[in-house]
């Protein structure tokens, strides 16, 4: 089995959760990425949020959500993705840059509209009561 490895920000605000849709994608995605050769889990999140969001997270804030797989999306069946999932407070202004189209907060209903991880993540988020 193939696993990719990637880190994500989880950002909640009023029972809904910060999502991004990439240039030519129609599924949400939690911001985050893969590791570049060496990258500790902060410097990959860190640089990833600041290329996609144009915001800096705090280093002093991140705190270990969880680490959640399922099978990837746009890949054969077998591949999975493993995405270890952060929490963290930012500066800035969100915007979308680089291959961001679009910043969207969703609820649980939107739950059809993200990928199978993000799916598995909206659930163990409602579970506790933290997605509405």
């Amino acid at each position: 089995m193939t696993v990719i490895d990637k880190v994500a920000w989880l950002e909640i605000r009023n029972g809904k959760i910060l999502s991004t849709r990439s240039r030519g994608r129609h599924k949400y995605y939690f911001p985050g990425g893969k590791r570049e050769a060496g990258e500790s889990d902060w410097d990959a999140l860190s640089r990833e949020i600041r290329e996609e969001l144009s915001v800096d997270l705090r280093e002093d804030s991140l705190k270990l959500v969880g680490v959640f797989q399922a099978q990837a999306d746009h890949h054969p069946e077998g591949v999975q993705v493993k995405m270890t999932c952060y929490e963290a407070t930012f500066r800035g202004i969100l915007k979308p840059a680089n291959e961001i189209e679009e910043v969207v907060w969703l609820s649980y209903h939107d739950r059809d509209k993200v990928s199978p991880v993000d799916q598995v993540i909206f659930d163990w988020l409602k579970e506790r009561k933290l997605l509405g």
